[in-house]
């Protein structure tokens, strides 16, 4: 609920700022028609996401990778880095926080094996695995939509770091965790599917949203035809699924409070002060600058904030690299540095797993400046 009330307030003082004519009112027409499709696919994906959870898609594929391992934690590890890669890839960094997370946990928990190895790996790869493609972090859209990139192009741009992005995170993970990935355990029995009709369509609509993401259609088009098989398919055959909590309405009125908030900053050159300290130009080091800025501002505020107000002074593909670098691979050491840290967070307490967040902000402390380097120096590499 407090995203709720933070996004409400931020809206309020947007609609002050139009009454005020701090903020024209032609600039918030702009804006909707910028955002609009961005928010209609965060709310598409969000619904297609719940209603697979709710059909045992995920705990469908936790199983098999459990029973995959053959007992052994490192295999099991090395699959939900590519479950996690992949999920975040393709279906959003908040898709992984929030339904992956438990998948992981349960699966650790059924392992008899420590549950923060696979509750770390797939926070950090929720954020810094989010460079890839458009669909998959909101600000990626959000410069995708900028620039005019097709998803091919995009991609073109962001494997190097991309790369980079799950290496870092998993290296370190591997080097520090590896007594406890090297244990070995005796998988759970499967649990069969509660309705294998839901359970297939959920996994069709998956599959085939995967290709259709990357297509270049609008994504916001794909993810409501997904939501809205999904949406018929409980209608019929488990109503009582459907509910309004589906929608995340207090994520939409957070960022397009955000969107409003950030606006009337560039309305009023509040964000120009950035400019001296972003620096210009697409040489290494400025790179560097860039992605480190982006980074800080995304530990400090928040990482969609952080791109919205650095995001005038990122004209060039390069440069809308860095910053993108900055806000999604460096958002890993305050736990408001991304909303899918947050979400991250509350699936944990809610399992009863703890981790402190003194403890989490000195391992991203560790993690984030090297993988934050290392995807700029790939991208300078192949760029």
């Amino acid at each position: 609920m407090r995203i709720a009330v933070v996004g409400g307030l931020l809206v309020a003082l947007g609609i002050i700022a139009v009454a005020g004519g701090v903020l024209p009112i032609e600039a918030v027409g702009a804006l909707a028609a910028r955002s609009a499709p961005i928010l209609g696919f965060v709310v598409a994906m969000t619904i297609v996401a719940e209603l697979a959870a709710e059909a045992g898609v995920f705990r469908s594929i936790a199983q098999h990778l459990a029973r995959f391992a053959r007992g052994r934690a490192m295999v099991l590890w090395l699959l939900v880095v590519a479950l996690a890669t992949a999920s975040t890839v393709f279906l959003s960094l908040d898709t992984t926080a929030v339904l992956l997370t438990p998948v992981v946990v349960s699966v650790a928990a059924h392992a008899r094996i420590s549950p923060i190895p696979f509750a770390l790996t797939t926070v950090w790869l929720a954020n810094t695995g989010s460079l890839l493609l458009p669909v998959s972090n909101l600000t990626n859209l959000l410069a995708a939509e900028r620039l005019g990139a097709h998803p091919v192009e995009f991609a073109a741009v962001m494997w190097a770091p991309a790369v980079v992005g799950v290496l870092v995170p998993v290296a370190f993970l591997l080097a520090t965790r590896w007594r406890q990935l090297g244990a070995r355990f005796e998988p759970d029995e499967p649990v069969p599917a509660e309705d294998r009709v839901l359970l297939a369509i959920g996994s069709a609509v998956l599959v085939l949203l995967v290709p259709l993401l990357v297509s270049g259609i609008e994504v916001w088009i794909p993810a409501t035809a997904g939501a809205a098989v999904l949406f018929v398919a409980f209608l019929v055959r488990r109503p009582s699924v459907l509910r309004p909590a589906l929608v995340p309405w207090q994520l939409v009125v957070f960022v397009a409070g955000l969107f409003l908030a950030m606006e009337a900053a560039h309305e009023l050159r509040l964000t120009e002060v950035l400019a001296s300290i972003a620096g210009e130009g697409e040489d290494p080091l400025a790179l560097l600058r860039l992605a480190g800025v982006a980074a800080v501002s995304a530990n400090a505020f928040d990482n969609l904030p952080a791109y919205l107000a650095l995001e005038p002074f990122a004209s060039s593909p390069l440069r809308s690299a860095g910053l993108l670098i900055g806000v999604n691979a460096g958002a890993l050491i305050t736990p408001w540095a991304s909303l899918a840290t947050l979400l991250w967070h509350h699936r944990l307490v809610s399992m009863g797993v703890q981790i402190s967040w003194p403890k989490f902000a000195a391992l991203g402390l560790a993690v984030a400046p090297l993988t934050v380097a290392g995807a700029v120096f790939a991208l300078v590499a192949v760029g």
